[in-house]
Order: C-alpha cells, then structure tokens, then sequence
C-alpha cells in the first residue's frame, strides 16, 4: 500500500507534464512577429509545435481599420501538418494583425494573435 501512495504523486506529475506537451503552440511566423517587412507577403504561413487539424483550425489577416484581408484560403501545407498558411492579397503599407485558433491532432486548442508591418 505504501508504495503505491510513492508513486500515486510521480504518476500524477508526468501524466500532468506530458499534457502540457500536447498543446500546439505558435512556433514561428512568416512575415516573422513584430517585424516589419519591405517587400509584402503573398501569404502569412505560420508553424506550430503540433500537427494540426484543418477543419477545427483557423488563419485570418485584418488590415489597422480591423477589415479582414486574406483571400479565405486556409491550408496546411501537404508536407508540414504544422504550417498553417493563408494567402493575402498586394498588402498596402501598414500595420496588420495575425489571428489564430488551432486545433492540434491530440483536440487541444489554442489560439493567439501577432503583428507585422509593411514599410512603404
């Protein structure tokens, strides 16, 4: 019984520590975060630590008024299944606003937003 109770607690911590893995998190963007570019982007691909499911997954581009940009094609890429891209339109100077939800294979959703700059 004794030891049981030892490792009810270790069973616990890495069962609470692999959960935490599960997630799909931004790892990094193209047009990168934060960054101001010269040349505008045709897409905004954005990488996750997960592979993701498209059908509960989402990428939008909104403009600084808060109008949505992008063409409304989402896709992952057909190598990379944590590569979420959308295409834009020639994107005028200025400041846009990335927006994501993702769904990761495992059901965990997460979602965030990121800035870039186009100079003139």
């Amino acid at each position: 019984m004794k030891i049981h109770r030892l490792f009810l607690p270790l069973g616990l911590f890495l069962l609470s520590a692999s959960l935490v893995d599960a997630h799909a998190f931004l790892d990094h963007a193209e047009p990168r975060v934060g960054n101001a570019i010269k040349v505008a982007p045709t897409e905004v691909k954005v990488w996750f630590t997960q592979k993701l499911v498209l059908a509960f997954s989402n990428l939008q581009v909104f403009d600084a008024a808060g109008t949505q940009v992008d063409k409304h094609d989402k896709r992952l890429d057909q190598s990379e299944q944590s590569l979420l891209i959308v295409s834009v339109p020639p994107l005028k100077p200025g400041k846009y606003k990335v927006v994501w939800r993702v769904t990761s294979v495992d059901t965990h959703v997460t979602h965030g937003d990121f800035t870039f700059d186009v100079s003139p």
